[in-house]
């Protein structure tokens, strides 16, 4: 599909719409979404006639500019109708995960001043009704789905009733987009709070643009290609990705659920996705489980091709490309098959990936492309892109374009640009405390300049620590070594103050249940299981290969195994799948005082 002539300036994120309107105008599939079995489909045109009706509607309503309204919903195309109708009513919108606790949503939404809410479904609704009865100010409810949510609206009557109203109202909104400023604030979102109460992180329209304009020169997709939409569109990461397909006419369908994500990809033959490490190491540890499973000449094979991918490098020499050509042909293809076929991308974000992923994926002409920011820097930082000589493993990227960064004598990253939030709501002391008197936003990561291009990221200030004999630790480093292991789901690092390092290690259960029936190792129950010396043997062998590649005083000294797994709905991960360290101190107290005598 050719680029027509650019008329409309992208300076709201509203305005996107009239841009995919001008540049793709024949585009029949701007989202699809399934529903029963069903895949929906919408076009540029549908767009921008539902999101008019719906402000249309939410005028009629005494909705003004200036006011907040909340959304909790799973992703979805109606998703969009719904937030660009707010943008370009001037309403600032407040995605909250659909995941989070009640006392979570309670402060949420009474902190936010909001007046309504969509909710996705009504199996959400009933979820989180205590805590928007226990908000006054919300006064409206509707539901982002036909049928379902019988409260004030659904979103497509919203959209009939808004279809008759144009008439009323057109003008009006056109008034109403052409008074919004690109510094005005287009939404709040709130931080996941790993560390404590969430904040309100306000982003102005210019702050989004900033971010969906300068990734977009680097993307190596376009309007031809297709991606798979499933971290949650309240977070910034994704959210901004969103509008950044957008702009470039790529199509976007959305995942019914993290349960269908492979059936999704092979079903519509993605050509990229965003995702988190965690996901990433998962699909890793199925293909390789799989290929255990098969046995004599096959297995051979298999974990040749994979320790042929482990040494991928980004220039390989005419020897490598011959074994990479084999082991395409052997293995590669069939894995990539299984991912639908056509995956050329994945833009990972939200934690640091391991090497090895991206040697992997990179072996099968599948680019992993590594990213680092954060919700206050809406959120792209820096950026690894196969445009150039732009990728080093290791590292998170060069930086983004008009996005200036500065190392601070105690490591930490200072960020400065127009990618930088307003502020946090209704805290002007929080807000202090994290963007300077020079407009220097603190991170609060660790973390260097490589060759003077490339930044890494070392560990979270708040996070490192020092052990009895004054030597810094970084857990998150060490962490990240440790799930490397296909044992290993998760593990949390401890011992400030004390002589040495330990690790909390809930176990990777799939695979150890498996290697538990291949061992002969009988267990009733997951508390049983990792009470078996063979096992607790077997995963300390892990973590002493972790080891070999640690200071003396990182070393993991002592482990203890605990029968859960670590879940964002269990509390002990937060909505992005980052560790809830203070809550699983709490939870593993004793445990603690158990290793360190205490």
């Amino acid at each position: 599909m050719q680029a027509k002539k650019i008329m409309t300036e992208i300076r709201r994120t509203f305005d996107i719409i009239d841009y995919i309107n001008e540049q793709y105008s024949q585009k029949n599939d701007v989202f699809g979404g399934k529903r029963n079995g069903v895949w929906f489909i919408y076009s540029a045109s549908d767009y921008r006639q539902y999101v008019n009706a719906i402000s249309y509607s939410l005028l009629e309503l005494g909705f003004k500019k200036g006011d907040h309204i909340l959304s909790v919903s799973t992703n979805k195309p109606e998703w969009n109708f719904m937030d660009m109708a707010l943008a370009q009513l001037g309403i600032v919108h407040i995605p909250v995960y659909p995941n989070i606790n009640t006392e979570e949503y309670i402060y949420i939404f009474n902190h936010s001043d909001a007046k309504a809410i969509f909710v996705g479904d009504d199996v959400i609704y009933q979820r989180i009704k205590s805590a928007i009865d226990a908000t006054p100010s919300i006064n409206k409810v509707f539901c982002l789905w036909k049928n379902e949510c019988l409260h004030d609206s659904n979103i497509y009557s919203l959209i009939e009733k808004g279809r008759q109203l144009k008439e009323k109202y057109q003008s009006t909104l056109e008034e109403i987009k052409k008074s919004i400023h690109p510094d005005d604030i287009a939404t709040i979102i709130y931080t996941s709070g790993t560390t404590g109460t969430s904040k309100g992180v306000m982003l102005r329209h210019s702050n989004l643009v900033s971010n969906i304009v300068s990734s977009s020169k680097i993307q190596p997709l376009n309007s031809k290609h297709k991606v798979l939409s499933f971290l949650p569109l309240c977070h910034i990461f994704e959210r901004m990705l969103n509008y950044h397909y957008q702009y470039l006419g790529i199509s976007i369908f959305y995942a019914e659920n993290i349960g269908t994500i492979a059936e999704n990809l092979r079903e519509i033959k993605v050509h990229g996705m965003t995702t988190v490490p965690r996901l990433l190491e998962s699909i890793f540890d199925k293909i390789q489980a799989k290929g255990k499973d098969t046995g004599g000449i096959k297995k051979k094979i298999f974990n040749w091709a994979v320790n042929v991918a482990l040494a991928y490098d980004l220039n390989p020499g005419i020897a490598y490309r011959i074994k990479q050509f084999i082991a395409t042909i052997l293995v590669y293809n069939k894995i990539k098959q299984s991912l639908g076929g056509n995956l050329k991308i994945i833009i990972s974000g939200g934690a640091a990936l391991q090497v090895r992923l991206h040697r992997f994926f990179g072996a099968m002409g599948i680019q992993v492309l590594e990213g680092y920011g954060l919700t206050e820097t809406s959120p792209v930082i820096s950026v690894n892109y196969p445009k150039g000589n732009n990728i080093r493993f290791g590292t998170v990227g060069p930086l983004l374009e008009n996005v200036e960064v500065k190392i601070a004598e105690d490591g930490e990253i200072l960020v400065k640009g127009p990618n930088v939030m307003k502020g946090y709501y209704k805290d002007e002391e929080a807000t202090k405390t994290a963007i300077d008197s020079e407009g220097w936003f603190h991170t609060g990561d660790i973390g260097e300049m490589i060759e003077n291009k490339f930044l890494k990221i070392t560990d979270r200030k708040k996070e490192i620590f020092k052990n009895a004999g004054g030597k810094y630790i970084a857990p998150q480093v060490i962490e990240n070594k440790l799930k490397e292991s296909i044992f290993i789901e998760q593990a949390m690092v401890i011992g400030e103050n004390e002589k040495f390092a330990a690790a909390i290690i809930s176990p990777n259960f799939n695979h150890l249940h498996f290697w538990a029936v291949k061992h002969k190792v009988h267990y009733s129950n997951n508390k049983e299981l990792i009470q078996n010396s063979l096992v607790i043997d077997r995963i300390n062998e892990e973590v002493q290969k972790t080891n070999e590649s640690l200071s003396p005083h990182e070393q993991i000294k002592k482990i203890r195994l605990v029968p859960e797994t670590w879940s964002t709905q269990t509390g002990e991960l937060s909505p992005t799948l980052k560790l809830k360290r203070k809550v699983i101190y709490e939870k593993y107290k004793h445990i603690m005082c158990e290793i360190y005598k205490c």
